[in-house]
């Protein structure tokens, strides 16, 4: 059975290798910002981890309020209608050899993934999914933050389409996602596992310094350094001018919660930075 909700969970990670790196160029610590237009306007940015794990499920009254002071609720992307697009026309098996064909079924079972759907998607589909912890409750922070915004019956709109979201992969090569595969297969659980632990400590204490020496160490060891270049241009560099031109538009519209993987907050060429540049005033909210 093809799993849609795996697939789009896995894709928000924005690759397991980036979500290990959520505010690694962070320069400002904190995760959620209230923003004042040049008119007038406040809206708010909201750093995210995209998991389901419980202890970041619970939002702090500040989030509440926010959420029912504006009148937009943004998050990264729509869901993909077509999931079509994330599959191969090949069989993923005539490129692994039979140890990786065990260890592909091994974790596919782990994930709860029919052998034959996972033989079928895309290499850096399956990395994303089997690098992530087993899932806990199917709704991580970001679609349990936009259904909350229903709930408050908010304007909800994703900053891109489905189609420009999951399309973002397709810039890399067939033998450069299997690079990400066979990384990611070759990585202990246990590594997993500390990995997010350390991960989840860091978002939880919002602390930037910690997260910015995790992302070398965990992602250093794994990717040749030129496909970690090109993954973070194409996953965050290049996407935060098309989130940031969106974003800044609607903000000087009306009142408007924005809530991306904290990835994308910090840095030059960040949401922060651009929101900053754009005239906004800008001041952390404790969360």
């Amino acid at each position: 059975m093809f799993n849609h909700r795996a697939c789009f969970k896995a894709f928000l990670a924005t690759l397991l290798f980036l979500s290990y790196s959520l505010v690694a160029q962070a320069t400002e610590k904190g995760l959620f910002w209230k923003m004042e237009s040049p008119t007038g306007v406040t809206s708010y940015l909201f750093g995210t981890m995209h998991t389901d794990d419980n202890r970041i499920s619970s939002f702090a009254p500040s989030v509440e309020n926010a959420l029912k002071s504006t009148d937009l609720f943004m998050m990264e992307a729509e869901p993909l209608t077509n999931p079509s697009m994330l599959m191969m026309d090949k069989d993923l098996s005539t490129y692994l050899n039979e140890a990786e064909f065990d260890k592909v079924r091994e974790l596919a079972d782990f994930h709860s993934m029919h052998i034959g759907a996972a033989m079928r998607m895309k290499p850096w589909l399956l990395a994303v999914i089997f690098d992530l912890p087993k899932p806990q409750s199917g709704f991580e922070q970001d679609n349990m933050l936009m259904a909350r915004a229903e709930e408050l019956a908010k304007e909800v709109r994703g900053i891109e389409s489905g189609v420009e979201h999951f399309s973002v992969m397709d810039n890399f090569s067939l033998d450069e996602q299997l690079v990400m595969l066979r990384a990611v297969l070759k990585r202990p659980s246990e590594e997993k596992e500390a990995n997010f632990e350390k991960l989840i400590s860091a978002y939880l204490a919002g602390d930037s310094d910690n997260i910015a020496a995790l992302d070398e160490q965990m992602t250093g060891s794994i990717l040749p350094k030129e496909m970690w270049v090109k993954m973070r241009t194409k996953l965050i560099d290049e996407r935060n001018v098309v989130m940031a031109q969106r974003t800044i538009e609607k903000a000087k519209e009306k009142p408007v919660f924005i809530a991306v993987g904290a990835s994308h907050l910090a840095g030059d060429g960040g949401l922060i930075s651009a929101f900053k540049k754009a005239g906004f005033k800008l001041s952390l909210v404790e969360k």
